[in-house]
């Protein structure tokens, strides 16, 4: 039944034009501008800089953006509802929606890192495994925070509150600046984000090719597991 689910979840992911934008063009445009264009100040190759900073932000477009967008109008058009119907137990819907995220999110990294590779990305081979990990880790986390809040409020709200939480995290979250880069009490705030984790974990990872921070794994570990737990008990069908 979970592999149906998240199938399913997955391949009509792939069929929306708005969330492809999301998931995939917009990152993609990141990715080619901000390795091209002098915008932020990045140590040379930018490349090599802004690709960790993609690969965080195309997780969190499509685990939590797109995921929270989805199930928002799924509940409005009355999906849940007939879902309900079947044998599908509440833990298994927000696992499937999880799972499918992850699979979507397997084909970004996939598209994005050829694109890097074409503009001269060079990654650390030594950092690959825990690159792993941390795609694993943060889809997990932020597909239970997407399902969270796409599970509890209405989708005008869902649509609302998920474009103005992404926009937040892209310029403040740690993604555009890095946690080092920000003042001493704003980067204390961002470690604690999921965002901010997951750019970090995968800078280490990346470019200095050293396991990330305990921090980061951390971090990522509450976030995800409050999120799980909570969701689990307040998607609602309608």
């Amino acid at each position: 039944m979970l592999l149906v689910h998240a199938r399913t979840e997955a391949v009509l992911t792939l069929r929306n034009g708005e969330q492809v934008l999301l998931t995939l063009l917009i990152p993609l445009a990141l990715l080619v501008g901000l390795s091209l264009l002098d915008v932020i100040t990045m140590p040379a190759p930018r490349v090599d800089s802004v690709t960790p900073r993609v690969f965080a932000l195309a997780i969190m477009s499509s685990a939590f953006t797109g995921q929270a967008i989805a199930l928002g109008f799924d509940r409005r058009y009355g999906v849940l509802k007939r879902l309900a119907a079947t044998a599908l137990p509440r833990w298994l819907l927000v696992a499937g929606r999880v799972a499918a995220a992850l699979a979507v999110v397997v084909v970004q990294l996939v598209v994005l890192g050829a694109v890097a590779l074409a503009l001269g990305w060079s990654p650390s081979a030594a950092g690959l495994g825990w690159t792993v990990l941390l795609v694993v880790l943060g889809t997990l986390t932020f597909g239970a925070l997407g399902v969270l809040l796409g599970g509890a409020l209405k989708a005008e709200v869902v649509l609302a509150l998920a474009n103005v939480i992404w926009f937040v995290l892209l310029l403040a979250g740690g993604i555009v600046l890095r946690v080092d880069a920000l003042p001493g009490g704003m980067a204390a705030v961002v470690r604690l984000l999921p965002s901010g984790a997951l750019t970090e974990g995968f800078t280490q990872a990346l470019v200095d090719g050293v396991a990330p921070s305990w921090w980061v794994w951390v971090t990522l570990a509450v976030w995800g597991a409050v999120g799980g737990v909570v969701a689990t008990r307040t998607t609602k069908l309608v």
